[in-house]
């Protein structure tokens, strides 16, 4: 039931797919092992849509250019943002394009080497999530193009560190696999169209190795959980969108693709605003 937006094959062995628990330690490990194996297919395979200075909420396509979810393009000059889960920080380089001073963080460290590969002048940052190397009241807003938020066993965890590191009023937006998904096999044709799981089991989705040790872990969370996990992080949801699959996009990407983009939802944006001034 993988949903993980960009998965690519494992390699030389098949790992064992099944649901347990999987708690930060070991979800943390695994998601960077995962990255540094898989990083320079991904990055083959999906460059090319991603862009190299493109800001891209999901596979549907959905631009910041257009959403403004962060705010209006012309109002970003001169802010500090952090991305959470920047990959080759195409996301940040776009930010940097329109005036901002963007920092991209990121978990795997050959994710970073293809950000250093492609160039800019953006800060890397080798960091996990929950624990952000950065000053309280570091960044103006902070975002994540499907980084780190699904494999996190702790949501609320990261989302505290978020708002730690946001100064008062600062804007928390993130896109992660829709919830709805979770019910339904990751398939992009008609198989992908009926349920085959239930919508309220969070048991995570584990790929171990022979020894049992997990090498992808991805954690569920319904929507309600979502919008509960963003309020005791310390944020308000001011926004949740749920982008259309537009005409224009052909391609098939793991699960998604137009035959279900048409008929359910791919991926959900949470628009978030930091919450009190301590």
């Amino acid at each position: 039931m993988n949903q993980e937006y960009g998965r690519e094959d494992e390699g030389d062995f098949e790992p064992e797919a099944t649901r347990r628990d999987a708690g930060d330690a070991e979800s943390s490990r695994a998601s960077r092992g995962w990255w540094d194996r898989n990083a320079d297919e991904y990055q083959s395979d999906h460059g090319a849509f991603l862009g190299d200075d493109r800001f891209v909420w999901g596979p549907e396509g959905l631009d910041e250019a257009d959403a403004e979810l962060l705010g209006p393009a012309g109002g970003l000059k001169g802010l500090d943002v952090l991305e959470i889960g920047a990959g080759a920080a195409q996301c940040s380089r776009w930010l940097a394009a329109q005036g901002a001073r963007p920092v991209a963080l990121d978990l795997s460290h050959r994710q970073l080497q293809h950000a250093l590969r492609i160039g800019a002048d953006v800060p890397l940052v080798e960091a996990d999530a929950g624990a952000l190397p950065f000053r309280d009241g570091s960044f103006d807003l902070a975002c994540s193009a499907y980084g780190a938020v699904p494999f996190v066993a702790d949501p609320v965890k990261v989302f505290r560190e978020v708002r730690r590191v946001l100064r008062p009023g600062g804007r928390w937006v993130f896109s992660v696999t829709h919830p709805f998904r979770w019910a339904f096999p990751d398939e992009p044709g008609p198989e992908g169209l009926s349920v085959s799981a239930s919508y309220f089991d969070r048991t995570p989705y584990v790929e171990q190795d022979e020894r049992g040790r997990a090498v992808y872990v991805e954690h569920h969370r319904t929507i309600g959980d979502r919008v509960r996990d963003v309020v005791a992080g310390g944020f308000r949801l001011l926004d949740l969108v749920e982008p259309e699959w537009p005409e224009w996009n052909s391609q098939e990407w793991g699960g998604w693709s137009p035959l279900r983009g048409n008929l359910i939802p791919g991926t959900a944006i949470f628009v978030c605003e930091r919450s009190g001034t301590a």
